[in-house]
């Protein structure tokens, strides 16, 4: 873990998990459907230069599809990336971490997604949420403030007392630009870059959680 010692004394009325990355290794599904490694990090981020820039929601389907011919990628790519959306997986503490923490306070989820597909990657982590909200439903990707905010409507909760579990350093701005403090599941060991804000934590664990919530 790295960043600032645990605030172990802090307590949140609610959780809110980044679904794609935080909790579920959605990287695995675009390498294979990508046929390598590198064509998948290639064609994600092609994506998510699709996605921060497409102002008001687009089909996620339809996004995939042409970061892959952005990419260089054949067609047959997101067609089997679509397919292979069942066999999503969490991370392999999602389960313990994620479960107690559900018997602590009510979570949430905020997804760059469409609504069909999310409710498939839900079902994959195997917990149970008391609100989620995807990008089709609040009308805009993330970083933009309407998906977090949608959420935290469902959770009647305030942004200060709510935390959130980025799985990208995209969200760090996006929910501390609403008052949310982030905790960033960084599990790929990825370096922070933005000067607009910073993460209160930095782990590629989730288990930290269980002494912050």
């Amino acid at each position: 873990m790295k960043g600032a010692s645990l605030p172990i004394d802090q307590r949140y009325d609610a959780v809110v998990f980044d679904l794609l990355t935080a909790l579920l290794d959605s990287w695995k599904l675009w390498n294979r459907a990508a046929g390598s490694d590198d064509a998948g990090l290639r064609w994600r981020k092609a994506y998510l230069g699709l996605t921060y820039g497409c102002g008001p929601y687009r089909p996620y389907e339809d996004l995939v599809r042409a970061a892959a011919e952005v990419a260089g990628l054949p067609q047959a790519a997101p067609e089997a990336l679509l397919t292979l959306w069942g066999g999503l997986e969490p991370w392999n503490d999602v389960g313990e971490v994620v479960g107690e923490l559900a018997r602590r306070v009510p979570l949430g989820i905020a997804t760059n997604c469409s609504i069909a597909m999310t409710g498939a990657a839900v079902s994959a982590v195997g917990i149970e949420f008391a609100a989620v909200c995807c990008a089709e439903e609040a009308g805009y990707y993330k970083p933009r403030p309407e998906p977090y905010l949608a959420v935290l409507k469902k959770l009647g909760t305030h942004p200060a007392r709510t935390l959130f579990v980025a799985g990208s350093s995209a969200d760090v701005p996006g929910a501390t630009g609403v008052g949310m403090p982030v905790f960033w599941h960084n599990r790929a060991g990825l370096t922070f870059t933005s000067d607009k804000a910073r993460p209160m934590i930095v782990s590629d664990t989730l288990r930290p959680l269980l002494e912050l919530v």
